[in-house]
């Protein structure tokens, strides 16, 4: 049998990844059996599976911190998982381990995130039966949502990656009980999601002027840098330097600098979380969701068809459908559904 270009990238895996990484042509495999690429390793084609889904491109308009922003240089949920993507991989590089295994996690793990940010993930949190999480949600979508309901049928280590690389204000490196992911690409994400969002939130809420340099604690730029690249190249290179001195069993973080980087996560959280978005802005935001979310519930046929599946209750397509939503999307609907349109003339010829 002539030997496929699949072929070649799984044998170019097993000579020059480190043993402790994940080769694709050990996959624990797909929900669903089907042929391999004759081009791309197993890792390669979920990375592509993401990067052109629907979810994927409506991450461009869904609020990171700052709530529909004027701003050109602002973040999007969509720069956001670009630059967790970019310093995961770099950590992957530089550790030898698969890097399409960790730019897949990457890509995908904030499919599931809904309009307006982390306020809009409390707000839909508090209305759905169950809860609502953004990391199951993104498992949701790449499982059952996308591709009208086939979902895209990723392997098993990208999925596992995505539901577990979420640590809220919760411990960055955990055991694997208390859901480390089970590679050690998924645990560079888990890591990245944190070094990416604490240096660019911390950027964008400089350039808004909700924070000026002087209130960053002068023992945090010490520590990590003053500068935003500065930060990350501190914060990458001993996440590098930690995790070889463990000879890869986990990826890690010497206890100074995680410490320091969880402070930084701290001084966020109360300077600029709970401030990015105005309460006013919050409280309008609740009850635009509140009541699209109400509304599709009693009028279950304004839900587009690819989400009212037979196997979905009523509640389970409106969660899915209005987590799907842009801030864009949410704020026309909702002007559609309660704003009146004004009277205009029937034309007299």
């Amino acid at each position: 049998m002539v030997e496929t270009l699949r072929q070649r990238a799984e044998e170019q895996e097993a000579q020059t990844l480190a043993p402790q990484a994940t080769l694709s042509m050990r996959t624990r495999g797909r929900r669903r059996d089907e042929s391999a690429c004759a081009i791309r390793t197993a890792f390669q084609r979920d990375r592509d599976r993401i990067l052109h889904s629907k979810a994927f491109r409506r991450l461009k308009h869904k609020t990171q911190v700052f709530l529909s922003p004027e701003g050109d240089h602002y973040r999007t949920r969509l720069t956001h998982t670009l630059e967790v993507a970019q310093i995961a991989r770099t950590v992957s590089r530089a550790l030898r381990l698969n890097e399409d295994l960790t730019e897949a996690i990457a890509l995908g793990h904030d499919l599931g995130h809904t309009p307006f940010g982390h306020a809009g993930e409390a707000i839909l949190d508090e209305l759905a039966p169950g809860g609502f999480r953004h990391y199951r949600q993104s498992l949701r979508v790449v499982d059952r949502l996308e591709q009208e309901g086939r979902g895209l049928n990723l392997c098993w280590e990208v999925r596992d990656g995505i539901l577990k690389h979420s640590k809220g204000a919760g411990a960055v490196f955990t055991s694997r009980d208390q859901g480390r992911p089970s590679t050690l690409e998924g645990q560079v994400v888990r890591v990245s999601d944190v070094i990416a969002y604490v240096n660019h939130d911390l950027d964008d809420a400089l350039r808004s002027g909700l924070i000026r340099a002087s209130d960053i604690p002068k023992e945090l730029t010490t520590a990590l840098g003053k500068g935003h690249s500065l930060r990350i190249d501190t914060l990458v290179r001993d996440v590098i330097r930690s995790s070889l001195e463990t000879n890869l069993q986990i990826i890690s973080m010497s206890p100074p600098t995680l410490q320091a980087m969880m402070e930084m996560r701290r001084f966020l959280y109360r300077t600029v979380y709970a401030r990015s978005i105005p309460k006013e802005e919050l409280l309008k935001a609740k009850k635009l969701l509140s009541d699209i979310y109400h509304h599709l519930l009693t009028h279950p046929d304004c839900i587009p068809e690819s989400f009212r599946r037979p196997e979905v209750g009523a509640e389970r397509a409106v969660v899915d459908f209005v987590a799907g939503m842009t801030d864009r999307f949410a704020l026309k609907l909702y002007d559609s559904l309660f704003l009146p349109r004004g009277w205009s003339s029937l034309p007299t010829n």
